[in-house]
């Protein structure tokens, strides 16, 4: 079931936080529950995620249906939102990421087609995408997610990459030694 907060007056992107994924690389490495229910410093990985998306003021929507791949999650929340000025895509397991670096993307967004953050030359999410990828977005299938949509784009020069000093952009939970990364970051963080 997806869950959404469009309490937001003026016309923002919506951030999409994708929750749909079987987290199989989680459990081979020996994470005995799902990534996104994992604990990182007493509270689930996916709570970590969604409380920094709602500390940045921006709408957002959740989809956890269950779907194959992270095309086909996309293409839903896109679906389901498709009244939006534009999407920023943020899978559920990037706990560390900050507010600012969603604001920042969101805003990004005024003068391009599609905004990514760059953390120390290695590429992030949240993937920002205008209005204008509707189409694209709604068509997506598969792993792959939107990076067939990011590839056209950059060949019109129409994205933008935004230099982010949030390690959190490029901190994402697959395994269970990233989760022992992630609790070493907020601690230092802290």
């Amino acid at each position: 079931m997806a869950a959404e907060n469009r309490a937001s007056a003026v016309a923002q992107p919506v951030v999409l936080v994708l929750a749909s994924g079987r987290g199989e690389r989680f459990a081979a490495s020996g994470g005995a529950v799902h990534k996104l229910s994992a604990l990182l410093n007493g509270k689930p990985v996916l709570e970590h995620t969604l409380a920094a998306v709602r500390a940045s003021g921006l709408p957002w929507h959740l989809e956890n249906a269950g779907h194959p791949g992270m095309g086909d999650s996309i293409a839903a929340a896109v679906r389901a939102t498709a009244d939006a000025p534009g999407w920023l895509v943020l899978p559920g397991d990037l706990p560390l990421v900050q507010p600012e670096t969603l604001r920042s993307i969101a805003a990004a967004l005024a003068d391009c087609a599609v905004a990514v953050p760059v953390h120390h030359g290695e590429r992030g999410h949240p993937v920002g995408l205008a209005a204008q990828c509707l189409q694209a977005l709604r068509a997506l299938t598969g792993e792959q997610g939107a990076a067939s949509v990011v590839r056209q784009q950059a060949q019109q020069g129409r994205v933008r990459w935004v230099d982010v000093e949030d390690e959190g952009t490029v901190t994402d939970v697959d395994t269970v030694q990233d989760l022992e990364r992630a609790a070493r970051l907020l601690a230092e963080r802290r």
